[in-house]
């Protein structure tokens, strides 16, 4: 049986986005680009049986930006965020954008070895004094994958949600359905984009899940870019640490 899928659609209140206030070009963009490849990308978690894909997805994007920030990686804790976000609702769904915000209201976030994973919802615990990661705010980008790709060449990961209902048969190489398929309107699985590349002429993402190592590619899927499969352009957004 495959873990939860699960992605709860909360309003959200996102800053505005303008490329100039992050220095991103879209001009001269490499053809491949991985963050996975550079040390900054936690191992593929697990999220089991609750529905909490929402929370790996802003942990994978928080530890990323801190590690290239500050070349510590550091796995951070989920759980913190199932039992203390007010506005998400723990293992029956949440948003990316409305979590960021509460891990700013919250101080931060803890490392899984302080505040471990228990697949279900629990009782806030955080401790403030064990906080590892901080972040300053939370931007929404807009619904252009040339900007994605400019943003995670010269950024970072990206949290994503995407209409997963054919992953379920996934194994490997580029999934690339029909948007009616896989429409765009059934968003309800958040993941983390890592990169980006072209295998025989098709442009795809690289995405890291939250179904564990032994699913797909290591744990990993590779989605057709361009064309806005499954949802993938719809609800972008990332933490930001300056």
């Amino acid at each position: 049986m495959l873990p939860s899928i699960w992605w709860d659609r909360v309003e959200s209140n996102g800053i505005a986005f303008n490329l100039n206030d992050f220095n991103l070009s879209i001009d001269n963009l490499p053809n491949k680009f991985d963050w996975n490849t550079k040390g900054v990308v936690t191992p593929v978690k697990n999220q089991g049986s609750c529905g909490s894909c929402w929370a790996f997805s802003v942990t994978g994007n928080i530890e990323s930006l801190w590690a290239i920030k500050t070349g510590n990686l550091i796995s951070l804790s989920e759980q913190e965020l199932i039992d203390c976000d007010v506005i998400d609702n723990g293992c029956n769904g949440g948003l990316p954008i409305n979590a960021f915000r509460e891990i700013k209201r919250m101080g931060g976030l803890e490392p899984e070895d302080q505040y471990p994973y228990k697949a279900k919802n629990g009782t806030c615990h955080l401790v403030r004094a064990q906080i590892a990661v901080t972040i300053d705010d939370a931007i929404e980008i807009p619904r252009n994958e040339t900007v994605m790709k400019a943003w995670i060449a010269q950024r970072g990961p990206l949290s994503v949600g995407i209409d997963a209902e054919l992953l379920a048969y996934y194994k490997s190489g580029i999934l690339h359905p029909s948007k009616s398929r896989c429409p765009p309107s059934k968003i309800n699985h958040g993941v983390l984009i890592t990169g980006y590349g072209i295998e025989n002429g098709l442009p795809y993402w690289t995405i890291k899940n939250s179904w564990g190592e032994e699913w797909g590619e290591n744990g990993y899927f590779r989605l057709m870019r361009g064309k806005d499969i499954c949802g993938v352009s719809d609800l972008v957004s990332s933490a930001i640490i300056y």
